[in-house]
């Protein structure tokens, strides 16, 4: 069964948008491995990678957003923009065997044009991966 994003044409191939799988990360373990690797920060996110050194073909991915960025409300807002610009820009840039955690800034990440999201995310991994 293909997918609705893949062309008709296409059909039984893979669909662009599974070039890389993403999971998310849910433990407190992963959080903090990745937040001893590198970081890049923007004018309204901070992007934190590292890489795991293991043949696994699936990228790691983490939102997080603390109680500086706003109430439950501004967070939980934060970090559906968040995973939005992820879901964009990840498939494209992201490396296998990396993990990725995605932080919150108070004002900006809510506050800021969907596009400059983009732009940002997408300058951010160029950093963290030369």
């Amino acid at each position: 069964m293909t997918p609705p994003e893949a062309p008709e044409d296409q059909a039984g191939t893979t669909p662009p948008a599974a070039s890389l799988c993403l999971k998310v990360m849910k433990t407190r373990p992963q959080f903090l491995a990745t937040a001893r690797g590198r970081r890049q920060g923007t004018s309204s996110m901070l992007v934190q990678a590292r890489n795991r050194d293991d043949d696994d073909p699936v990228a790691n991915i983490g939102f997080t957003c603390s109680k500086k960025v706003g109430n439950a409300v501004m967070r939980n807002r934060a970090k559906r923009r968040l995973r939005e610009a992820a879901r964009v820009v990840l498939p494209e840039m992201a490396k296998p065997g990396w993990d990725y955690v995605l932080i919150g800034k108070h004002g900006a990440t809510v506050d800021a044009p969907f596009d400059q999201l983009l732009r940002d995310l997408r300058y951010a991994l160029r950093k963290l991966h030369t």
